[in-house]
């Protein structure tokens, strides 16, 4: 997939209308922001007067299996984000916010209330969570972008067991990232609940360029309470063409 498709697919939506501007607002420092001006960054958004509305999925329910199975699939997909896709505009509705685009809700999420955050941070982080996965992912990066892990990292491995253990340790449920950060560079964090690197929150702010979903529903079918089992399956569907994409764009 093309960071076209990606963007048509994943993070626009409305009746058609493509809404994807720089991520200025997650950035407090003028520099930082001068510096990332002319990135493409990851955007979600929405026509005037219509609501967020979940996006299709790529592949069938059971293309991840044996990894991801198909149950699991359903009901994350068809149950737990869609139920966040619906209680986002709800909130939205309730506290009369009216912003077309989600990165500038996240930019000023602390003003609003704990619905707008958890529920916008579950549309959005499932958005990314699927396109991050594919039938055909799986290996390790190439180009750019494992240059730019080998020289974070040490090396892709070092940089898949750093990944695996933030995700793994993280106390309850929540998310695993890799991010471009304020200075430019990649770091894996976690974040609770639905919270997410874009969010004026957010301990460490940064660009998305990959997450894992940690929430028990995410795997607990498939692998019960063994994490570890789920997020060590997880390495075999990692969509790399796309994470390569959003860190060329976004470096």
């Amino acid at each position: 997939m093309n960071k076209r498709d990606f963007l048509k697919n994943s993070l626009a939506f409305g009746a058609g209308t493509i809404i994807a501007t720089p991520l200025l607002s997650a950035f407090t420092s003028a520099d930082q922001a001068k510096k990332l001006s002319g990135s493409a960054l990851i955007g979600s958004g929405k026509t005037a007067a219509s609501e967020f509305t979940q996006p299709k999925l790529d592949y069938a329910f059971d293309a991840l299996e044996p990894y991801v199975d198909a149950q699991t699939m359903e009901l994350h997909y068809g149950k737990h984000h869609a139920g966040y896709t619906k209680k986002f505009n709800a909130a939205l509705q309730a506290e009369g916010i009216s912003a077309n685009n989600i990165e500038e809700i996240f930019a000023k999420v602390s003003s609003y209330g704990s619905g707008v955050r958890n529920n916008g941070g579950g549309y959005y982080n499932h958005n990314l969570y699927w396109q991050f996965m594919s039938p055909d992912g799986g290996g390790e990066p190439t180009g750019k972008l494992a240059k730019a892990i080998k020289k974070s990292f040490g090396s892709f491995s070092a940089f898949k067991e750093l990944f695996s253990a933030t995700a793994g340790s993280h106390f309850g449920s929540g998310w695993g990232w890799l991010i471009l950060n304020q200075d430019g560079k990649l770091e894996v964090i976690s974040t609770p609940n639905q919270d997410n690197p874009l969010m004026d929150i957010a301990p460490v702010k940064g660009i998305p360029l990959l997450n894992i979903d940690v929430w028990e529903h995410a795997y607990y079918l498939n692998y019960q309470n063994q994490r570890t089992k789920y997020i060590a399956a997880y390495w075999n569907l990692i969509n790399w063409d796309l994470v390569e994409e959003l860190y060329v764009t976004s470096a």
